[in-house]
């Protein structure tokens, strides 16, 4: 679909040039208009990016210096080689071609055959000018060419204007002629249909080539039409490929940090609206398209991309438009290690993103961005989990964005409060589905932060912080918030392993017990598993496996033991070592068949996880402290056949050296020493041999590896 601006016919006398109001061409500052755009187009975090839109508005102010024209008319009275030599050269070729040019009328459309002719007659030239190395500003005829060529775009053929653009940059054009060659540009740009003139012309080199050379402060307004036309360019898949190969994000990278380390630019105490603020909008919405390709990513590694972006943060924190685009291009690159890694080893990335959390905290497109990146940050990096928790004001804006968005009344059928008119207008704020958006990630930060000791402990002692998770819990249903209730579940879950005297969970173990019974009774398995794992934990109290055994939770646990899901069964061998520790559990459980399936279990998972395999020992020997009366002899069996190394280790024989290596430290310090200890049991057992008089009973196992 064509999206091109009109354009107006009425031509200036001087130039090709356009004198009618709102007009792109001109030839000189009184013709020059001052709107331009600063629109970028949007998506969702985390989805694919699309193609940026083709109607960008103008919506903004900038300026854009420019030199007096001295490419028509008057020409720089500079040439190479003997004049007469030039003067032959001109007779010879090029003047011929400048009549084709002439003699072709302007207006109207022309046929795909004079367009193909004048095509290659471009060509030609540019190639025979090239050749002679009379490009740049050598030709002492160059202000005639340049007449010429600029005739021949009134045609109105992006095709041909493709080429007279390139050839009339090879020319070095500048100011106002420059601005103008690079709104054609632009304009043609915007036309998805002419990607494929794009791909065939090597005019992408002549953009590039812009950008690395041009001062902002002096041609301003004409990078902002190139990185424009670059941001469209790079919403096709394959032009995205051919902007990578030829240093795109490179050069990209180079203009982002003139533009971040200008004296001008270093002020961003308001809205900015200067120039290089406007090119970053651009430039930022090209930098996310191209990251959309995975071959960029060691690109932005490898060019400082990350770390200049994290300084247009910093200096342009009050410009919405290009804090969203940074932050999409880092909620999509920091979900791969490598970039996540270097993005955490950035000093003040983490400060930059809570501060503009707090600023932009209605702001819901960027906070959710902010979030999984900080997310993706927490969850690779244990540096980047304590610089988050110790960064000032971290915690507390972290809270209060979960309090924000929990408000009950900001929309309606909103499963997370509370109906009711409220006493004046709210000022808008997001729905429901957004508001759960930005919860799904905050939540997901606190349980990765979580995992460091230092922070950990903090955040179970947080009553602020335990509360608001306990509310999710209370508010929200399986059904319908599946991936905030699973988050809010796994945060518990980390935030119990810490129970300290100062533990809030802890304290509050009899509430949290009640409200993992919806998770439970839940038909999400993932919602299951982080139920168990709380109780893994808290089940180290006595009055929670008390809860457990009287709500009948132990007949439901023994049950996941025949889920077939390694990560499910390791979950509920957590409870029942707690439970089976205590004398009056252990029969009710073998009641239930728990050796049994605790028996099958160990065949099945254990020469695939030694891990589970050692925890599934451990449960056993609990459970059998009181002795057993069937399954001792197949238990021996396949004991006595995993205790021995090499059949044991054969199960992880065509696995790589690294992996091959962890199998047998698992096996050795994870398994060997239980299986050894519960197998020796076994075998007295099956004997019969009573327990000599003064022999101590072993010691039940309560707590978790």
């Amino acid at each position: 679909m064509q999206c091109k601006a009109s354009v107006a016919s009425q031509q200036c006398s001087r130039c090709w040039t356009e004198t009618s109001p709102g007009s792109i061409w001109c030839c000189s500052d009184r013709h020059r208009p001052t709107g331009v755009f600063k629109g970028a187009s949007k998506g969702k975090c985390g989805g694919e990016i699309s193609r940026p839109s083709r109607s960008d508005q103008h919506t903004g102010a900038a300026t854009c210096g420019t030199r007096p024209d001295k490419e028509v008319g008057d020409g720089d009275g500079s040439g190479t080689g003997s004049d007469v030599t030039e003067e032959s050269f001109w007779n010879s070729v090029v003047s011929p071609v400048l009549e084709k040019f002439e003699a072709v009328a302007t207006g109207g459309s022309p046929s795909e055959e004079v367009v193909r002719r004048l095509s290659d007659e471009c060509s030609g030239l540019h190639g025979a000018l090239q050749e002679r190395g009379m490009l740049g500003r050598r030709l002492r005829k160059r202000a005639a060419l340049l007449r010429s060529l600029y005739r021949l775009i009134d045609l109105g053929s992006d095709q041909l204007n493709l080429l007279l653009a390139k050839l009339i940059l090879a020319l070095e054009v500048s100011g106002n002629n420059l601005l103008n060659i690079c709104k054609l540009m632009f304009k043609i740009s915007r036309s998805a249909s002419n990607d494929t003139l794009f791909h065939n012309n090597s005019i992408i080199d002549s953009l590039l080539s812009v950008l690395r050379s041009k001062d902002v402060s002096v041609c301003g307004e004409a990078l902002l039409y190139c990185v424009a036309t670059l941001k469209f360019l790079s919403g096709n898949s394959a032009l995205r490929r051919l902007l990578l190969e030829k240093d795109c994000i490179g050069v990209l990278s180079q203009l982002t940090h003139r533009l971040t380390h200008a004296p001008s630019e270093r002020d961003s105490t308001g809205p900015t609206h200067t120039t290089a603020g406007h090119i970053l909008v651009q430039l930022t919405a090209t930098f996310r398209n191209m990251a959309d390709l995975s071959e960029s990513r060691p690109s932005f590694v490898s060019n400082g991309v990350l770390t200049e972006l994290t300084t247009v943060l910093d200096h342009h924190y009050a410009d919405p438009d290009v804090c969203t685009n940074v932050a999409r291009i880092f909620s999509k690159l920091s979900s791969y290690n490598e970039c996540c890694l270097a993005l955490a080893e950035i000093p003040q990335c983490c400060r930059i993103f809570i501060d503009l959390l707090g600023k932009h905290s209605k702001k819901q497109d960027l906070v959710v961005r902010l979030l999984f990146t900080l997310g993706n940050l927490a969850a690779r990096s244990p540096e980047a989990q304590l610089q988050i928790y110790e960064e000032r004001g971290a915690v507390d804006t972290l809270l209060r964005l979960l309090h924000s968005y929990q408000e009950p009344g900001t929309a309606p059928g909103d499963p997370l409060g509370p109906r009711g008119p409220p006493s004046r207008p709210p000022p808008p704020l997001p729905g429901a589905a957004e508001r759960e958006d930005v919860l799904v990630k905050l939540v997901r930060v606190l349980a990765n932060v979580s995992i460091h000791p230092t922070a950990g402990t903090a955040l179970a002692a947080n009553k602020e912080c335990v509360g608001l998770l306990l509310k999710v819990l209370e508010r929200c249903s399986v059904e319908l918030s599946e991936e905030l209730m699973v988050n809010a579940a796994a945060t518990i879950n980390n935030l119990s392993f810490y129970q300290g005297e100062s533990s809030e969970i802890r304290r509050r173990h009899a509430h949290l017990s009640h409200l993992l019974l919806k998770l439970l009774l839940s038909s999400s398995m993932a919602a299951v598993l982080e139920a168990t794992r709380v109780f893994g934990n808290l089940s180290q109290i006595s009055d929670v496996r008390l809860f457990i055994m009287e709500h009948k939770v132990h007949q439901f646990v023994v049950t996941l033991l025949d889920s077939k899901s390694s990560d499910v069964c390791y979950s509920a061998c957590g409870v029942l070592i707690n439970l089976s520790s205590e004398p009056h559990n252990r029969h009710t459980l073998r009641q239930e068949g728990a050796i049994h399936k605790l028996a099958e279990c160990l065949r099945d998972f254990g020469p695939y996880d030694w891990q589970l395999a050692g925890l599934v020992c451990q449960t056993l020997w609990n459970c059998t402290e009181d002795g057993m009366e069937d399954e001792t002899t197949e238990l021996l069996h396949t004991l006595s056949i995993y205790l021995d190394e090499e059949e044991a280790l054969s199960y992880s024989a065509s696995d790589g050296d690294t992996m091959r290596k962890l199998h047998q430290a698992c096996w050795e310090l994870e398994f060997r020493p239980v299986a050894q200890r519960l197998c020796r049991r076994f075998q007295v057992q099956e004997a019969a041999e009573p327990i000599r008089e003064g022999q101590a009973a072993a010691e039940p196992i309560r707590e978790l590896s």
